[in-house]
């Protein structure tokens, strides 16, 4: 279902990218409309009909939008990057146990203490 609605979103993409660049603007760009005369592609007739066409399309593009946008969150679950086990509860006055985390592994085991005090050697 969601590809089929991709495929639809992107056809009228491309449309609306073709509809959009066929328009005249003011400084003349791509613009589409030609010569005087009356009738249906006349310059008047063309500019109506693409002014129609883009707004048809935009409207398209909206709502495939929040179609695929609730399509992508219809499934999916609450989740939480907290930890939501409870606490330990530690009695009152009490050394709370330290905790063996991830630090607590990569700590390296201390070095045996050096001397307090140089030594002279000693023979025998």
């Amino acid at each position: 279902m969601q590809t089929v609605i991709i495929v639809i979103h992107l056809m009228i993409v491309a449309s609306l990218i073709g509809v959009v660049l066929l328009q005249r603007s003011e400084g003349g760009g791509l613009g589409v409309g030609g010569g005087g005369g009356g009738g249906f592609m006349s310059s008047r007739g063309t500019t109506n009909l693409l002014t129609r066409t883009t707004a048809i399309l935009a409207t398209g593009f909206f709502i495939t939008s929040l179609f695929l946008s609730w399509l992508a969150s219809y499934d999916r679950k609450p989740a939480s990057i907290l930890n939501t086990s409870p606490a330990p509860i530690s009695q009152p006055g009490a050394p709370a146990a330290p905790a063996g985390g991830l630090l607590d592994s990569l700590k390296k085991p201390e070095a045996p203490s050096a001397p307090a005090a140089p030594q002279a050697p000693q023979s025998k």
